[in-house]
């Protein structure tokens, strides 16, 4: 690349950041021209692109784009020791490049309008609210725990391939969409990660890959768990960036579901996150409710606290560090905290529909 053109994109870095932040401060435009309007189209090529690809293309490019990083640097390391401002200046036209790239393939979408503004609805609960809610995910779960085990004291084991549940989740939006023509989905591309074992070490169930558009499923992960996190996933692909948005997209995908596994692994799933936050709120009221639950429900739980125990580890809180500070320059100001708001979500829209 000509030293001109280098200083032409690096240049253009911080016009970008400046854009970005001036048509984010419009989230009705970007809504109409970007979410609703480019994105579609530019997410359903990117689909027909890679989704029939058997692997994960967009981890293969990752993969290539550190082995050429590392090599550029040992290639260059007499270049960058004595041209650090050079060096320098070629960070930054990748940098550039990077952000012009996520922002036109995806990024844009952390500014549209929040998905309490699609489906009317507040996000504000209260201590009352929050109990009653509880009891009614425990109340389900127990319910389907016990139409599926026969008793209150197996757990659930999901008799599907990693294939089937993505098959499955994809039926799903099929049926969701007659409700909300908003999330209809077309185009499948939803795969289990190459990456999945540092995923798990990373504390992480599945991504979006911006670049391709592929859902990306940490696939060694119970399979208890797959339904609600192949659902949170695909609905980053349909262009909602908010992790409590997704998280409620998850459930609501999942718990349309006509298969009774499905349904299980909604509530429940559900239910971990209104715990959670009654546990920080009313430790009284947490234990109470949690008597409440059937011993197979339990079990479950442990499932998965037992398979994320197998993989902690000192970087761990480094790496869901950096992915807080990401959220919050990108218009998430919850952070990483933004994937238990999906509790407000899930609250006001029972109130509502009461489903």
């Amino acid at each position: 690349m000509r030293p001109r053109v280098k200083t032409i994109i690096a240049a253009l870095l911080p016009l970008q950041i400046l854009l970005v932040k001036w048509v984010g401060s419009y989230p009705d435009l970007v809504e109409r021209y970007y979410s609703e309007g480019l994105y579609p189209y530019i997410s359903r090529t990117l689909r027909w692109l890679f989704g029939w690809i058997p692997f994960s293309f967009g981890d293969i490019l990752y993969a290539v784009a550190i082995i050429l990083a590392l090599r550029y640097i040992y290639r260059k390391w007499h270049y960058i020791k004595h041209e650090p401002f050079g060096f320098l200046k070629d960070v930054i036209v990748v940098l550039s490049i990077v952000y012009f790239s996520f922002h036109l393939l995806w990024g844009l979408n952390y500014y549209r309008q929040p998905i309490t503004w699609k489906l009317g609805i507040q996000q504000e609960y209260s201590k009352t609210d929050l109990i009653e809610f509880t009891a009614y995910l425990i109340q389900e779960s127990n319910q389907y725990q016990e139409e599926i085990t026969g008793d209150t004291l197996n757990s659930v084991t999901i008799p599907y391939s990693r294939k089937e549940v993505f098959s499955k989740t994809k039926t799903g939006y099929s049926s969701l969409q007659n409700i909300y023509p908003f999330l209809a989905y077309k185009g499948e591309s939803i795969k289990s990660s190459v990456f999945s074992i540092p995923l798990s070490y990373m504390g992480y169930g599945g991504y979006l890959n911006p670049f391709t558009n592929e859902a990306q499923v940490n696939g060694i992960t119970p399979i208890y768990r797959m339904p609600t996190v192949s659902g949170h996933e695909i609905g980053h692909q349909l262009g909602y960036s908010a992790e409590d948005a997704t998280n409620f997209i998850g459930f609501l995908v999942t718990a349309t579901n006509e298969d009774p596994y499905f349904k299980y692994a909604a509530y429940s799933h559900a239910l971990g996150y209104c715990l959670s936050d009654l546990s920080r709120m009313d430790e009284d009221a947490f234990k109470e409710q949690l008597a409440a639950m059937n011993e197979g429900v339990k079990r479950n739980f442990r499932e998965v606290s037992d398979f994320w125990a197998q993989y902690e580890n000192p970087l761990e809180p480094v790496f869901k560090s950096i992915f807080n500070t990401f959220l919050k320059a990108n218009n998430q100001e919850e952070g990483i905290m933004s994937y238990n708001s999906v509790v407000g979500l899930l609250i006001n829209y029972h109130k509502k529909s009461g489903f």
